[in-house]
């Protein structure tokens, strides 16, 4: 019998109490009991006693690793799966809670790694239910947390990381054997929360809990080796993706101690190189753990050898070193061994093609380097079937992931390499970084919690205050803090919230939306909607009218953009679910709908328009923007880029220009088109708002820098002419284009020079203009099918910098609404997966545009979510130092764009999978949401990026998903900006939005959160002036 029919009967089994327990009942539960071998049964008698917060590998924590001790747990679990599935089932047919709780804490990382955590989660939450009394473990609550990160509910992940941090561990009536076994659950908690931040593709806020968990780690009397590696290896990703001015504020923060463990090291590249290399060391007797690290440490690697930093005559060996860790990830399975994990074989075959990537760039073969891509290519159209694939036909696909990995190794030629140690996955060179003398200590660790204490009281407060107080003796289990994420009710309405909460899906019995009593199931409360299937199986959803303000775009644009933008442009208010793939760990998402107007007719309504609710995967895309063309193709021909290494930009005569935070990027797009902008000249005003955020950057912000911005719009720039191509502001010192200019014309066919342009870094003006194609538009068609030519492109707003790298993608099918795809007027949803995607077990969203246009309005549109994120994130600190844990994020999106050989053929936009209850705050004329408590928050960070623009931009139509108090976690999306500096499209109204906004929506009357952060006051009839 499949794993997974063995879970649905023990979920069976718990769901229903069994009559009086029969004698043959108990005697096959002593059987299948000891029919495990010594070692399971010991193991399991531990789990009982409460012996450890989390399953420990033999070598975890041992500092003189014997051979015995080189095995891994997942490999005893896997022989022996079926017994202990069997022993579950038997246990809950005779009421024995604890021996059934204590073989799902054992086979729980097992089953994760491979796909199953939801369906024992759930049967996890039935014993609860039926025995309140019996502790869970923290493992397994930490997994819930896990689960909900990875199918995008953000809201219950930080609910339960933050309680968990600021209780010390508490979970219900788990014992815990010391303080130090706290602390190791609080530092696990601590790194999966820096996981979620980034997520949110907030770089150093995650770095800096990471460095937490590093901290708790390596401070526990005998230091976590697992630990430490896995924050080690997220600590190299985050860095590769943080610039560099947040990287220095890291590094030389005092409370950090970064020489401790990375040493003197001051590139970013090279010490996130050097922090993947330790984790590999640290994990090398876990293939997974290997390859996962190994293959990060390539990607820092290949990614220095394109920086403008790399000596010419040191690139070649970087290269070298990038190609020998991706080998050695390679290596650690064999064609014929078996991997269960989705993330293993995501990991293998992005290694594959990395490699492939690199021995192009070494002037490899030019016949097998096209071979391998092709391979690369059809393995990762396999994964995208196995991630929806049923559990029976997961072998065979991957048996043929793995069959053209091997491939990819036998082409390039990866061969052994020596390793003395049997028990390792790490060649013997590798193991020439000792951290041994890293020396913390617990009060270390609660210090650096400390500078976190007022965030993380503020969220598990707000949790406990919608949970009703148990009047039992012992704490309920975390489960029990709320983790309901809806819309506020407004204040003295008790049926406001029906209205108020755009499709408020009803779920299952068990797994209710609504907060329970103290006697109903705490795991019940943790648990999903399964009234969406990802399997594309949904349910039907009642659904109730939300009011929210419409987008309207500006009437007094040109006649010829009112005429593209008089059809109404419609979202979605759907009445059931989107079919949706299954998501990593939790297949069970719950989905709703929104509609949204954006049209020159309804600027003047005085009402706003009732709207359903739509979580991120649903709601559409609403943007004249730039479509594929229908001419896409797999072939990328690799061996028409020279590998020339006398060609890459000198780092001589660079100087140093100030870096700073990234933003990040939305799934919504407003609708830009060409206009023209009268730009006034505005009196200067400056707004400092400094920050003690421990989260976040300790330094005051500034003004959004216009290094590299044009005196034009940059929509005057795009429509031809010369005059406004040659229209430049000063020189960004790290971009390679402005360095190395050049006057060839702007074509779709990609030049060596303009390869080394992308992977090195071009500011926002340089990518626009050389990637506006006369006369050229693009739309795609060809959907199901992958990409192996493709350029991951992300933007950091502060630096002013596109970074790319090469990938490899998948243009999945269209999201569905009963059966119909889901579309509006402008754009439609797809799903999407590349190889370079920031979690490699979430789901991804694409955006597709219905009509073809221009490639420059993507980045306009993720220019736009940057500055909103850039100003979001000042607006925190200044909250936090007014001890105000309100914390608001946008959405991160980044660009792909697909390449046919060296010829642009499209592009599109990707973001997380993020679901929840979606609302509207405010739009971007004068409506506002004043029932919602959230939007006192909105209105205060309009006021707050007036002033901290020097009076040049606001940013409104706010949209996303709020906590139940409001004064939470606000995850946003699709933010438009009114802008006298660059104007964005016509839903930018420039200098007459900023009067709406500050006439209507705000008013001459700061609210209280305004008067809380005590922004200077407004007046709308001077404040232009």
């Amino acid at each position: 019998m499949e794993v997974g029919d063995l879970l649905s009967e023990c979920a069976k089994c718990a769901a229903v109490r069994c009559a009086p327990i029969s004698q043959a009942r108990r005697l096959h539960f002593c059987s299948c009991r000891d029919s495990l071998s010594a070692e399971l049964a010991s193991l399991l008698q531990e789990a009982v006693d409460m012996k450890w917060p989390f399953v420990p590998e033999k070598w975890q924590f041992n500092p003189a690793i014997g051979a015995g001790d080189k095995t891994n747990l997942s490999e005893l679990i896997r022989d022996h799966l079926p017994k202990l599935l069997a022993l579950l089932k038997a246990s809950i047919m005779v009421d024995e809670a604890p021996t059934a709780l204590a073989v799902i804490f054992l086979v729980d990382r097992f089953l994760y790694w491979t796909d199953q955590s939801s369906q024992l989660l759930k049967i996890a939450r039935l014993l609860h239910k039926a025995h309140p009394e019996t502790p869970i473990a923290p493992q397994l609550v930490i997994r819930q947390s896990r689960v909900y990160l990875n199918s995008g509910k953000l809201q219950k992940a930080e609910f339960i990381l933050s309680s968990l941090i600021q209780n010390c561990g508490t979970t219900g009536c788990w014992t815990y054997r010391s303080e130090s076994d706290r602390a190791l659950v609080q530092a696990v908690s601590v790194q999966v929360r820096g996981t979620l931040l980034q997520k949110l593709g907030l770089w150093r806020e995650a770095a800096e809990l990471i460095w937490a968990s590093l901290v708790g780690y390596y401070a526990l009397p005998q230091p976590d080796r697992k630990g430490i590696g896995t924050s080690l290896g997220i600590l190299a990703n985050i860095l590769v993706s943080m610039n560099d001015e947040d990287f220095h504020s890291f590094r030389t923060n005092p409370d950090i101690h970064f020489q401790r463990i990375l040493g003197d090291e001051r590139h970013r590249l090279l010490s996130a190189a050097l922090a993947a290399k330790m984790a590999v060391i640290s994990s090398q007797y876990t293939s997974l753990y290997v390859l996962t690290n190994v293959t990060a440490q390539g990607t820092c690697l290949l990614s220095y050898s394109f920086s403008l930093d790399c000596p010419d005559s040191q690139r070649k060996s970087f290269l070298q070193q990038a190609r020998e860790a991706f080998a050695i990830g390679l290596l650690t399975k064999a064609e014929d061994q078996l991997v269960t994990s989705q993330q293993e074989l995501h990991t293998f075959i992005k290694a594959a093609f990395s490699i492939t990537v690199t021995h192009r760039w070494l002037g490899g073969s030019h016949e097998a380097v096209p071979k391998a891509s092709q391979a690369c290519q059809e393995a990762l159209a396999l994964f995208y079937q196995y991630c929806r694939a049923n559990d029976e036909d997961k072998d065979g696909l991957c048996a043929g992931i793995m069959h053209r990995v091997a491939e990819v190794k036998l082409l390039l030629g990866v061969v052994p390499f020596p390793n003395s140690d049997k028990g390792s996955f790490i060649p013997d060179r590798y193991r020439d970084v000792n951290d041994s003398s890293v020396s913390f200590t617990l009060e270390d660790f609660s210090k650096i919690l400390l500078r976190f204490q007022k965030y993380h009281a503020s969220v598990s407060e707000a949790a406990a205050s919608v949970v009703e107080t148990s009047e039992k003796t012992h704490r309920l289990c975390l489960a029990d803090l709320g983790t309901t994420i809806e819309a506020s009710r407004p204040e003295g309405s008790a049926e406001a919230a029906g209205a108020l909460c755009s499709r408020s899906l009803h779920q299952k019995a068990e797994f209710p939306t609504t907060c329970e009593s103290a006697d109903t199931s705490s795991w019940q409360k943790l648990s999903m909607s399964s009234s969406s299937q990802l399997s594309g199986k949904g349910d039907e959803a009642d659904v109730s009218n939300e009011s929210c303000a419409p987008t309207e775009a500006d009437e007094d644009g040109p006649a010829s953009l009112q005429a593209a933008d008089n059809s109404k442009v419609r979202g979605f208010g759907v009445a059931s679910n989107a079919t949706s793939p299954k998501a990593c760990g939790d297949p069970e998402l719950e989905e709703g709908g929104i509609e949204t107007a954006d049209d020159v007719g309804e600027a003047n309504k005085t009402s706003a328009r009732e709207e359903a609710p739509l979580s991120l995967s649903q709601l559409m895309l609403q943007t004249t923007s730039g479509s594929l063309d229908d001419s896409l193709s797999s072939q990328y021909s690799w061996e028409k880029l020279s590998a020339d290494q006398s060609s890459y930009p000198s780092k001589a005569g660079r100087s140093q220009t100030s870096k700073t935070p990234d933003s990040d990027e939305s799934f919504f797009i407003m609708e830009t088109h060409d206009c023209d902008l009268v730009s006034k000249s505005k009196p200067q005003r400056s707004f400092e708002a400094q920050s003690k955020s421990p989260e976040a950057s300790c330094r005051p912000p500034r003004p959004i820098p216009d290094t590299c911005i044009s005196s034009e719009s940059s929509f005057e720039m795009l429509v031809g002419s010369e005059g406004s191509k040659a229209a430049s502001g000063p020189l960004n010192p790290s971009c390679h284009s402005c360095l190395n200019p050049s006057k060839a014309a702007a074509t779709p066919e990609l030049s060596l020079q303009d390869y080394q342009a992308l992977l090195a870094g071009v500011c926002h003006a340089c990518l626009l203009r050389r990637l506006q194609f006369d006369e050229r538009t693009f739309r795609l068609h060809q959907l199901s099918a992958a990409h192996a030519g493709a350029l991951h492109l992300k933007f950091s707003k502060e630096a002013g910098l596109w970074t790319a790298r090469e990938t490899c993608v998948y243009i999945g099918t269209p999201i569905e609404m009963n059966g119909k795809p889901l579309q509006g007027s402008q754009r439609e949803a797809i799903w999407v997966q590349f190889l370079h995607q920031e979690e490699r077990l979430s789901s991804y969203v694409g955006k597709n545009y219905l009509k073809p246009s221009g490639i420059q309005l993507h980045l306009n549109d993720v220019e736009r979510q940057m500055t909103a994120q850039y100003y979001v994130t000042e607006f925190n600190k200044k909250l936090y130092d007014k001890n105000d844990m309100a914390q608001i994020f946008y959405i991160p999106s980044e660009a792909l764009l697909i390449l046919n050989g060296k010829e642009i053929v499209g592009c599109i936009t990707v973001e997380p999978f993020i679901l929840g209850n979606f609302v509207k705050l405010t739009n971007n004329t004068g409506k506002k949401e004043e029932r919602l408590s959230a939007t006192k928050y909105g209105i205060a960070f309009g006021h707050f990026t007036y002033l901290l623009s020097n009076c040049q931009e606001v940013v409104v139509d706010l949209q996303g998903w709020v906590t139940a108090n409001g004064k939470g976690l606000t995850y946003l999306t699709d933010p438009q900006i009114h802008s006298t500096r660059t104007r964005r499209g016509t839903s930018d109204f420039a200098e007459r939005g900023i009067r709406l906004f500050l006439k209507d929506q705000h008013g001459p009357k700061c609210n209280e959160i305004c008067q809380l952060l005590k922004l200077p006051p407004l007046d709308p009839q001077t404040a232009l002036l």
